[in-house]
Parts: C-alpha cells; sequence; structure tokens
C-alpha cells in the first residue's frame, strides 16, 4: 500500500480498535474517546468495514476480540508507541546531550562575552560540541538555514525579520592608547580624538560605521590602520600615537593585558544593542531553547554588570 493510500484510510479508526481491546466494552471505550455510545458503536461498524473482520464477539456486557483483532493489535503496538513518542512534548536533559550546536559569532563576542557562559554550558552538558563561524551580517539568513547554524551572536545591523532575536544587552565603547601617548595622562577631547590617527580592527562589529555616525558633521578621524586583529594594532603603538577604539569591555579586557591606558570617547555614543538571534526552524526545540536561555542569562547577566560597573546605568 502506498502513502497516498494510507492518507485517505482513516487512521483515527486503529486508535478507537486500541482503546475498544483495552477497555473491552464499547460504553467505556465511548467514555475514554469522548463519544456517545451510538458513535462508538458506529466506528466499530467502520472498524470491521475497514478490516474485513467481526473484530469482537459479545459475552454479556464484555468484547471478545477475534484473533485478526489480536493480530491487529500486536501489529499496532510498535507504531503506536512510535506515535506517541513523536507526539509528546519533546523533553531535553541537558546531561544526556551529545548534540552538536553551531554558532555563528565575532569575534567580539567570542572573545569577551561567550567564555563567560562556556564553563556552565559544558558542566550542564558535558557530552555536547560546540563550533563557532565566522558570522557575516549580509549573509546571515543564509548562515541560519542553508549552511546549518544553530543561532547567531552579534550587532544586528539591520531589521532582522523573519529571523526571531532576544537582545543580551548593552555595549558601549572605549579607546585606547599606550602609556607614552602624548595624550596618556591627559583627558580626551573631541580635537584630540580627531587629530591623532586611529587604528581600526574588524573584531569591533561596525563599531566604526556607529562612530563615523555620532562624528556627522565632524572631519573624519585621521585612520592609520585598519586590521582584523587587535595584536596588530598593539604592535604598532610604539612606533605610532594610534589611537584604538573597541567596545568597552574588550577595552577593559586587553588593556590591561597590553599594559594600555583606557578612555572615554569625547563625544555622545549611545551603546548599541547585542544580541542573540536564531531562525523559526529552531523556536520550539527543547535542546535550542535551553542553549538559547542559558546563553541569554548568562552573557546578559555579564553585560549587564559591565554596563553597570563602567557607569553606563
Amino acid at each position: 500500500m502506498e502513502l497516498e493510500d494510507i492518507y485517505r484510510r482513516d487512521l483515527n479508526l486503529l486508535i478507537a480498535l486500541r482503546v475498544l481491546l483495552e477497555e473491552g466494552s464499547v460504553s467505556k471505550a465511548a467514555v475514554r474517546l469522548n463519544l456517545s455510545q451510538s458513535a462508538m458503536s458506529r466506528v466499530l461498524g467502520r472498524l470491521r468495514s475497514l478490516t474485513n473482520d467481526p473484530l469482537f464477539t459479545r459475552h454479556g456486557q464484555h468484547l471478545i476480540p477475534t484473533q485478526r483483532a489480536l493480530e491487529l493489535n500486536a501489529s499496532l503496538t510498535a507504531p503506536l508507541d512510535a506515535l506517541c513518542t513523536v507526539l509528546s512534548p519533546e523533553e531535553f536533559d541537558p546531561a544526556q546531550c551529545e548534540q552538536n550546536f553551531k554558532i555563528a559569532t565575532t569575534d567580539y563576542a567570542m572573545q569577551t562575552i561567550l567564555p563567560f557562559a562556556l564553563p556552565r554550558i559544558y558542566e550542564e552538558a558535558p557530552g555536547l560540541s560546540l563550533e563557532f563561524a565566522p558570522l557575516q551580517h549580509d549573509q546571515l539568513m543564509r548562515q541560519l538555514t542553508t549552511e546549518g547554524c544553530d543561532m547567531a551572536i552579534c550587532r544586528p545591523t539591520g531589521p532582522v525579520d523573519p529571523l526571531q532575536s532576544d537582545i543580551l544587552g548593552l555595549v558601549s565603547v572605549f579607546c585606547l592608547v599606550a602609556k607614552h601617548h602624548p595624550l596618556a595622562d591627559k583627558t580626551l577631547t573631541l580635537d584630540d580624538y580627531l587629530t591623532y590617527p586611529h587604528a581600526v580592527i574588524a573584531i569591533s562589529d561596525g563599531v566604526k560605521a556607529l562612530i563615523d555616525e555620532a562624528l556627522r558633521g565632524h572631519p573624519q578621524p585621521k585612520l592609520a590602520l585598519r586590521a582584523y586583529h587587535l595584536e596588530a594594532a598593539v604592535a604598532m603603538v610604539d612606533s605610532l600615537p594610534l589611537i584604538i577604539t573597541v567596545p568597552a569591555d574588550l577595552a577593559y579586557l586587553v588593556g590591561e593585558k597590553y599594559d594600555l591606558v583606557i578612555k572615554p570617547l569625547p563625544f555622545e555614543f549611545k551603546p548599541f544593542d547585542y544580541s542573540l538571534i536564531w531562525h523559526p526552524r529552531t523556536e520550539h526545540s527543547a535542546a535550542q531553547m535551553w542553549l538559547r536561555n542559558l546563553i541569554k542569562e548568562e552573557c546578559g547577566r555579564l553585560i549587564s554588570s559591565r554596563i553597570k560597573d563602567m557607569g553606563f546605568i
């Protein structure tokens, strides 16, 4: 029998057969299936027509199954149990999880946000594996569909519909200069910011565009270096009086490491949202929901505490 032939059959009748076999009574089966007794009798008639077998004989008020009914019941056990499992709400036990999750993320988030969530992730789900892919803002939809990424962590650069998203927190921007920089012991002014050479780091996740917008109407800062890694800019601070503008929490993390001085921006800058983004296809997956909630809880708490420590709120 082909699938289309099965589709044309009323498979609910097979459920009714199982209930009749378990209850051994038309009236009890009717109560269980929320049917009237006459409707349940009609169901039994349709079952007999479907199987070309009487299925039951009556002994007083009790139904005695025929051999065919018993054979059908034995054959139905596995598929009906499988259907119950498929249609039951998905349960997820992190301790038993051995899934691989693929997350598209920026270098910034990889260095400053995610590491603080990883210990709890692996504590709760020691058997899972994580794969990180470089985030591509202009290909976000493709990454979350055909490229198989489960979620993304980034600063949205535009509307994300029809993707789903949740804000992890606000991120602001600070400047880094070397300790021997002419401005190291001075208050950074707007004129200073526009006069001294700058380094732009790809890890900053679009910060340059936000800075350009904030400085609209002013001369462009002097760009001396554009690099993918912060280390490239740090290597130049001994030979150039560079100002390196990066997300504030990254500034705090690397400032101490490289013995750099942290300076607030000398102009108004509105902190930007950092978000967790996913495709609707994973919206109701129990495993995905667990990981999203954990990342949101841990990373959101981290970002919130940093924002507060830095005096933004």
